[in-house]
This record gives structure tokens, C-alpha cells and sequence, in this order.
């Protein structure tokens, strides 16, 4: 061998020998990183107490109001506000949250400041000003932002008006009916009902919006005129079971996010809230079952036999179109996420009909919730995407416990033995929903750790 080329062998061999050596010991450190168990806790020596903007107590109670009409669980609430704190300095916060308040407390070098809030409104705000609050909170926790700003930028959210008018209010309304309809009890006999009783309830909506007297009882009132009208007229005429035509019309007044929320604070240790939120949401079914109740009363007896055939599958899934097309209308969600709504809807179905076959329809709804929490992450962080929670609460919906907790309170108020059934049946699909959707939670947390963890590993430092 030639004496140039014996001297240059070495030189390769010892060249490439560090390159494997130094990837096997960044491999070696992310499993390390990714299987030790997590350090013992120190307990911090005290420190100085903070400076704090003077805008920044005053901006956490108006938000906080803004999240609690948005219809977020108590520990997302309590996590975003800590988030806003520790961004502008002030590290020791403590707050409460509770559905109907938030109770803040800042320590600052000029003494302790405290705050409490209720929320803005009475119902839950529309999804355009929910994703809008959702983005003046990510700003926010960069800690950049101009706290006086955003304070005028929480303002103007709050007075957005929707992005339709009240006659697209109405059909929105109508459209959801129809594909709610389609999924629970599709017959062709029923579409147009469907279609006539969701925009007279779209209509009763718009009025008792500005009658403030009515928005109390309009759940009762509602229950009463379409329980009376499915009783009398529609049912004998189309030989339909009244009951079963119930809750689609009723739609918007069935608390199926609410009593999906509370199930998930309640597994999550937050007792005080979750039991709160589920007593409200036992009382708006009650509500609705006083006025079917106070209409069978009316009415006289009626049969529940019925001879109009179901309609195939394939109407459940025609079914979820059009109730993303009617939230679009109804629920004004933000602008150019259709398409992304529609998307976490039929994940969020196909994934429940997944679950139906594997587990059984009471369980089929943690099928649901854990795929729709990573699938509303993914679509959050696209360009056009709008935040998760403005695809996750239509999708809440769509998973229907609060339409099969109301039909088992009335079949309870009308008589019919299967209530019972019903309303056990509703309880497990509410905790099924809420486990999926916290595992999916967890689980799309320690991913991101997971990722973060090992690209920082494998990395070379420079």
C-alpha cells in the first residue's frame, strides 16, 4: 500500500468514529430523558415580590368574565389566567374559578390586589367572539402584548355583532334541526317537519332576544308548542312516534356541552364546579320535560306505534352536513373555518360509530372525545385554522348526551318505561365523553413533550 493512502485510512476511520459515537450518546440520552422519573420537588427559597403592571388585575377580571361565556371547564379557565399572571411578572396568583365567578389574587410589591368577576352574559357567547378570546389569550401569554390594548380589544370582541342576520339565525336554526333529525330519527315523513318546527323555534329564539321576560320561559314555552303541535297534529297525520320528534327541534336548548363539561370537571377532581354545572344542567331538561308534560297534559293520551321507515345509515352522515352547515348560520363561527369545522364533526362522529362497534353505544362517545381533542389541536395550528375550542364544542353536540338525557327525562314525564334506561344510559355516555376528551388531553400533551424532548436530544448542539 502506498505510504499516502496507509497514513489517509486512519484519518476516515477516526473521522466518522466520533459522528456514531456522539448519536448514540444523544439517543442514549433521550430515552434517559424520556424513561427517568421526574426530579424531587424543591422547596424555593422565598423571593421579592414582583412589580406588577397596574393594568394587569383589572385585564384578568375582564377576561375572566369573557371565559366564563365562553363555555370553557373551570381548569382550562384557571390554567389561562395563571398563564396571563407569570407572562407580565406576577408569580404568585392564586385564583378560584367557579362557573358563575372568578376570584383573583395577586401578591405585588404595593401590597395584594383582589378581584372577582361573574360572567358577561347569561348564555354562552357566540363561537366568532369564543375563538376571537381564544386568540386575545394567546397573545397575551407571550407577555408582549399591551395590556391597556387588549383591554379595548376584549371590548370590542364582547360587541361583535354576528356575522348573519336573524332570518340566517332562522335557517341556521331549521338546518340544525333537520341534521339532528337525520341522526336521531330519520324518516322520510319527518324532513319537512323537522325543517317547519326548527325555524318556528329559530323564530321564538329571535323574539325572546329581545323580550327578557320570555328568555326566561322559553324553554318551557318552546317544549309546550312543539310537544302539542307533535302530538296533535303531525303525529296522528304522518302515523310518527311524537316522542322520538322531540329533541331535534329543541336542539338548541339541550344542554349536552354543559353537562359534558361538568362531567369533566368532575373527573378532575374540581367537585364544586362540576356539580354546580350539572345541577344547571339537570334543570334546563327539567325545564323542557315541565313543558312536554304540561302538553301531554293538554293534548290528551297518544299512541307512540309508528309504521313510516327509518331511512339507511347513510343519513346520520347527511346528517352531520347539515348541522355543520347550521351552526355556520346559527352559531356564527369565525370566518373561513367551515371546512374545519366540518372536519372535526365527522372525525368526531366516524370516530363515535368507531366506538359503536368496538365498545357499545354508552361508551362509544370516549371514541369520540379522544379523537376529537387531537384532531382540534391540529386544526388550531393551521394557518386558517380556528381555535380548538371553537371546533369542539359543535362537536359536543354532535355526541348527543343532552339529547338522549331529554328524550329519557320525557319519555320519564310521558309514562313510557324505557326512561329510566335512558337516563342511565345518558349518565355513562356523559362520562364516556368527558374521560375521552381528558385522556385525549393528556395523551396529546406527553406527545408534544415526547417530540420536543427527543428533537432537543438528537439535535447537535452547536
Amino acid at each position: 500500500m502506498p505510504p499516502h493512502l496507509a497514513h489517509s485510512s486512519p484519518r476516515l476511520r477516526t473521522a466518522s468514529a466520533p459522528h456514531g459515537v456522539h448519536l448514540g450518546g444523544r439517543l442514549r440520552r433521550a430515552m434517559r430523558i424520556l424513561t427517568e422519573p421526574p426530579p424531587p420537588g424543591v422547596i424555593a427559597e422565598p423571593r421579592e415580590l414582583p412589580t406588577v403592571p397596574p393594568d394587569l388585575v383589572p385585564l384578568l377580571r375582564e377576561l375572566g368574565a369573557a371565559l366564563l361565556s365562553s363555555g370553557q371547564s373551570v381548569m382550562d379557565t384557571e390554567q389561562q389566567i395563571g398563564d396571563i399572571a407569570q407572562a407580565y411578572g406576577a408569580d404568585r396568583v392564586r385564583t378560584l374559578v367557579l362557573p358563575t365567578g372568578v376570584f383573583i389574587h395577586v401578591e405585588t410589591a404595593d401590597g395584594p390586589e383582589s378581584d372577582f368577576t361573574g360572567p358577561n352574559t347569561e348564555t354562552t357567547l357566540p363561537l366568532h367572539q369564543i375563538g376571537a378570546v381564544d386568540r386575545l389569550v394567546r397573545d397575551l401569554t407571550t407577555g408582549t402584548a399591551d395590556l391597556g390594548a387588549s383591554r379595548g380589544r376584549l371590548r370590542q370582541i364582547l360587541a361583535m355583532p354576528p356575522h348573519y342576520g336573524p332570518l340566517a339565525a332562522v335557517l341556521g336554526h331549521a338546518l340544525l334541526t333537520l341534521g339532528f333529525g337525520l341522526i336521531l330519527y330519520p324518516t322520510v315523513h319527518a324532513l319537512p317537519v323537522y325543517l317547519a318546527m326548527g325555524a318556528a323555534v329559530g323564530v321564538l329564539r329571535l323574539v325572546a332576544d329581545r323580550w327578557p321576560t320570555l328568555s326566561t320561559a322559553l324553554p318551557v314555552v318552546a317544549a309546550f308548542l312543539v310537544t302539542h303541535a307533535t302530538i296533535t297534529v303531525v303525529a296522528p297525520a304522518l302515523d310518527i312516534d311524537p316522542i322520538r320528534l322531540l329533541a331535534p327541534p329543541l336542539v338548541s336548548f339541550l344542554p349536552g356541552a354543559v353537562l359534558t363539561v361538568a362531567a369533566m370537571e368532575l373527573t378532575s377532581n374540581q367537585v364544586i364546579a362540576g356539580a354546580s354545572r350539572l345541577v344547571y344542567g339537570i334543570a334546563q331538561l327539567l325545564l323542557l320535560a315541565f313543558g312536554v308534560v304540561a302538553a301531554v297534559t293538554v293534548a290528551g293520551p297518544f299512541s307512540t306505534d309508528t309504521s313510516s321507515p327509518l331511512l339507511g345509515p347513510w343519513a346520520a352522515w347527511v346528517g352531520v352536513l347539515f348541522v355543520a352547515i347550521g351552526h355556520r348560520y346559527f352559531s356564527s363561527p369565525p370566518r373561513r373555518s367551515f371546512w374545519w369545522l366540518l372536519l372535526a364533526l365527522y372525525a368526531a362522529f366516524a370516530a363515535q360509530s368507531v366506538g359503536l362497534v368496538l365498545l357499545s353505544p354508552q361508551l362509544s362517545g370516549f371514541v369520540g372525545g379522544l379523537v376529537l381533542v387531537p384532531v382540534s389541536r391540529v386544526i388550531a395550528r393551521a394557518p386558517t385554522g380556528p381555535p380548538a375550542i371553537v371546533t369542539m364544542l359543535p362537536a359536543f353536540w354532535l355526541l348527543l348526551p343532552g339529547a338522549l338525557g331529554f328524550r329519557g327525562v320525557s319519555e320519564l314525564a310521558t309514562g313510557v318505561p324505557a326512561g329510566v334506561t335512558d337516563v342511565i344510559d345518558t349518565s355513562l355516555a356523559l362520562f364516556s365523553i368527558a374521560l375521552g376528551v381528558i385522556v385525549g388531553t393528556a395523551l396529546t400533551g406527553d406527545v408534544r413533550r415526547f417530540t420536543r424532548a427527543v428533537v432537543r436530544a438528537v439535535t447537535p448542539t452547536p
